[in-house]
């Protein structure tokens, strides 16, 4: 393997950790199979229906439960001119995208439109899935868009809570986590461009059993905690990490990053993405890329991606930026941009809050 080869992989190896972090048994798991008990208000489609992409208008009106006190998007300063050149805002219609075949328990939002972004900007959408060994089902419940903006060296993460209730073209409402096993990265990738505003270029997905070794063939990793965490861990009884850096085993980031007895999946995404910069930083030593032989291995094994190793390589100018500025800014659709909702079967999910998500969105992928 070149040296060329370890540094590509090592830039990959930094953003292939969002990790696989549900933690299992504490929270019902959401069947893809709808339900047939006769409630009005969920129609569902007849046996043998397939997507279409027939053009379909907004469900009349009917209440909504969606605030409209969003907050105000943040102003920006038309005098200082733009240092890249910036791809403007799309707009989409409802006839670009396939209606829905099961008919949802809430009214469909119009889609976003893309975004604008810089031009030669890249998006990578990082998953973590649940799946156990010798079981093919799984759900995406580590959702995290990678930003990156080769020609100011910047990259940004974006965390997006997996009961994220959105509409999946050609599907339905439902949890953004089912996504993917419903339709593949296509469906995902469509799904974020539908309520986000961002059609990611690339996947890369990881699962559960591959994190310990990943992180134990770094040495460990050095973990930024921006707020101390005590909570159920087995084997320890009640484990804590406190504030500060902490020094963590593959066992213990892997405690740290799937806890949530003690917490939510808010605090989850901003641990997620601290043990990602901490990889970040250990993968970018010395250290790690004498080991890049031995981490190559387990990331061919256990990561999918659609990433091939010439989209790795044109990231190396990049990756060298990043190394020396440490530019790596975060974000998070959190509290203030969603609103929690209970389903039609009784599931807790959160609905966006479309104007105070796309004030999120244009900060993410630096938009004007």
């Amino acid at each position: 393997m070149t040296i060329k080869n370890l540094r590509s992989l090592v830039l990959v190896l930094l953003f292939c950790l969002p990790l696989a972090c549900s933690l299992p048994g504490l929270a019902p798991r959401l069947s893809l199979e709808q339900p047939t008990d006769g409630r009005d208000f969920l129609l569902v489609a007849p046996p043998g229906s397939t997507p279409t992409a027939t053009p379909f208008q907004p469900i009349g009106p009917t209440p909504t439960y969606i605030p409209t006190n969003f907050p105000t998007p943040i102003p920006t300063d038309t005098a200082t001119p733009e240092p890249l050149l910036v791809a403007p805002d799309e707009d989409r219609t409802w006839a670009e995208y396939s209606g829905p075949t099961v008919w949802p328990d809430i009214t469909i939002p119009p889609p976003t439109g893309i975004l604008g972004h810089p031009i030669g900007q890249m998006n990578i959408m990082l998953l973590g899935s649940d799946q156990r060994p010798n079981d093919g089902g799984f759900r995406t419940d580590t959702i995290i868009l990678l930003t990156l903006n080769p020609a100011d060296g910047t990259a940004h993460l974006t965390s997006f809570p997996r009961d994220l209730y959105v509409y999946i073209p050609g599907w339905t409402v439902q949890r953004i986590n089912t996504a993917f096993q419903h339709g593949g990265f296509e469906l995902l990738a469509i799904t974020m461009e539908y309520n986000f505003g961002v059609r990611p270029d690339y996947y890369v997905m990881i699962n559960l059993w591959s994190f310990i070794d990943v992180i134990d063939s770094l040495g460990g990793v050095n973990v930024e905690v921006g707020r101390t965490l005590c909570d159920h861990r087995d084997q320890y009884g009640n484990y804590c990490v406190y504030e500060g850096m902490e020094s963590m085993d593959g066992e213990t980031a892997l405690w740290y990053v799937r806890s949530r007895y003690s917490s939510n999946d808010f605090d989850r995404g901003r641990r997620q993405q601290e043990v990602i910069l901490a990889a970040f930083e250990k993968l970018l030593s010395l250290d790690g890329i004498s080991r890049a032989p031995d981490l190559y291995d387990i990331y061919i094994e256990n990561v999918t991606t659609d990433m091939r190793f010439d989209d790795m390589t044109e990231l190396l100018p990049l990756a060298s930026n990043l190394a020396s500025s440490g530019d790596i800014e975060r974000f998070y659709i959190g509290p203030p941009q969603v609103t929690s909702w209970t389903n039609y079967n009784g599931a807790s999910v959160l609905l966006p809050n479309r104007e105070a998500v796309l004030v999120v969105m244009r900060q993410a992928l630096n938009s004007p």
